[in-house]
């Protein structure tokens, strides 16, 4: 039978739900059980993709086309393994799912109320992965905070799925923080003893503690917190400040939370974990031989939880090439042709990263001007990899006033043009290209030598599209359409002929780099920015 392990939060939000459940998912499945997470968002958006990133940080997108929260990508980073839209629940679509059933008259003209009917909808949504065959463990983080007005049907709903599968089959882990004041000069614990007592009031006693802390936890405060919140001394786990989050497996190893998580589970131990990569990954990340700085240019940069992907993706191919990766935010709206260079001077390579909408765009064209003519390394993402389309075109083919129909619908030149089967939408939610397409690359290109292969598969999370009218023109003058999708001949990646390192992609790299298999393109764009480090 699949065993069931709830991640809830208290005391404040941004503990690091996402980390500790990644952390601990990581370890049992390095001790060879088969795990996965899944996060349950309190808020009442269907999902993530219609938010600002300021709201809430990127939109990470599945294989599978699902917009999702950024914790599944921390997920994925950890474990090497995809996840679908089952992992990512929110308030909206639970509720929407009610609704729809209503209507369509599954409730036999019954009251429709929180509970039974949305904690039961909540329920199910629990028993999915289990229910799959394909796991032994299901991680559940419930996003919010205990005594959230929101998070209430979660917990409630976590409350009778306890009691339905039976002692044994489930626990509660409960992340807290333990603040050091210090004025008073030591580490308090009434608000865990809090936190706890609420989670209490709903009925749930929590099996396992993990208290967030910059400083250790002696035994005394342990005892303290165990005696206070009816817990184990053994299942008060001290989550420590690390200076990058891929310590934190290795940091809970040490507090041995998977034991204690696994004999609370009535499962076997197994082998002990094998985490030689992953140590091997850490030793490379702390211990670089050389260093870059790459210029990240976006309209966000304000929060850089808007660009996590990017990023982590700068983590995994700094390690993979010793080499220590300083991303340098540049607002995109401060760009201008008069400043673009003092703004950029310095930098080994430059990433014009995704998004959406007029906002800094043309900062970015200037960016991109600027990089492709001084040979410096660029690598453009989505709207990255548009802006330079049509810098290419205004500044190389003399395509004046060259746009994208997203910035300017009535462009003379529309070299980035909306998908024709876009056109015709009028909903934002869920309706962009979204998951993985695959790509042909041609033989010789960059890009083919990078992958390594022709074949390739990427995930996508946009509307608009390189123009193939102008195809020819842009061939012609330098600029190759080197990955091309096979069922509608969308062009996917350009390259520039004669520069170090110029790759613009219309998918997203970043959501496919893991700890265990960095990405190619980001490899390489590193590889490219060390060597014009060196030159300089």
């Amino acid at each position: 039978m699949t065993k069931y392990i709830f991640v809830t939060g208290g005391v404040t939000s941004s503990l690091g739900k996402g980390i500790i459940s990644a952390s601990l998912a990581k370890l049992l499945q390095s001790r060879g059980y088969r795990v996965t997470i899944q996060k349950f968002d309190p808020y009442i958006n269907i999902d993530p993709g219609t938010l600002n990133p300021y709201e809430h940080g990127e939109c990470y997108v599945t294989e599978d086309g699902a917009e999702t929260d950024l914790d599944l990508g921390h997920y994925e980073r950890f474990l090497n393994t995809p996840t679908s839209k089952a992992n990512n629940i929110t308030t909206g679509r639970i509720y929407q799912n009610v609704i729809n059933k209503e209507r369509e008259g599954a409730f036999l003209g019954k009251t429709v109320q929180v509970v039974p009917h949305i904690t039961d909808e909540i329920k199910r949504n629990f028993r999915i992965l289990g229910e799959s065959g394909d796991y032994d463990i299901v991680i559940t983080e419930l996003g919010g905070t205990v005594g959230d007005i929101e998070s209430l049907p979660y917990i409630e709903a976590v409350r009778q799925f306890r009691w339905e599968i039976g002692s044994g089959n489930s626990l509660v882990i409960h992340l807290t923080l333990v603040p050091f004041l210090a004025a008073a000069g030591e580490l308090k614990t009434k608000p865990t003893q809090h936190s706890v007592k609420m989670l209490l009031e709903y009925g749930i006693q929590p099996d396992i503690l993990v208290c967030r802390t910059e400083h250790h936890l002696n035994a005394d405060i342990r005892k303290k917190i165990a005696l206070f919140c009816n817990v184990n001394i053994n299942a008060v786990i001290e989550s420590i400040d690390a200076s990058t989050i891929y310590d934190v497996p290795l940091l809970m190893l040490k507090e041995q939370l998977d034991k204690t998580v696994l004999t609370k589970l009535k499962l076997p131990h197994k082998t002990e974990p094998v985490l030689d990569n992953w140590k091997d990954f850490l030793g490379r990340l702390k211990n670089p031989t050389a260093d870059v700085r790459i210029a990240l240019v976006g309209k966000y940069v304000e929060l850089p939880d808007a660009y996590k992907s990017i990023t982590e993706a700068f983590i995994h191919a700094g390690a993979a090439k010793e080499c220590k990766v300083r991303v340098e935010y540049i607002p995109s709206e401060s760009l201008t042709p008069e400043n673009a260079i003092d703004k950029l001077k310095g930098m080994h390579g430059v990433l014009v990263a995704p998004g959406f909408g007029e906002r800094g765009f043309e900062g970015k064209i200037q960016a991109i001007r600027y990089v492709r003519e001084n040979n410096i390394p660029f690598f453009g993402i989505c709207l990255g990899m548009q802006c330079a389309v049509v810098e290419f075109g205004r500044n190389v083919l003399g395509l004046e006033n060259a746009n994208s129909t997203e910035m300017n619908p009535e462009t003379a030149h529309p070299v980035i043009g909306m998908m024709e089967d876009q056109k015709t939408i009028t909903n934002k939610g869920g309706t962009m290209r979204l998951g993985a397409y695959a790509c042909e690359l041609k033989k010789g290109s960059k890009a083919a030598t990078i992958y390594g292969k022709t074949s390739i598969s990427e995930r996508h999370r946009h509307r608009y599209e390189f123009n193939n009218e102008y195809l020819k023109q842009y061939e012609t003058a330098g600029m190759l359409p080197s990955g091309i999708n096979p069922e509608n001949g969308l062009v996917e990646i350009v390259e520039l002929k004669n520069h170090p390192f110029f790759v613009g992609s219309q998918f997203h790299p970043e959501l496919k780099s893991t700890v265990a298999n960095p990405h190619p393109l980001f490899i390489n764009f590193v590889a490219a920015s060390l060597a014009y480090a060196r030159k300089k």
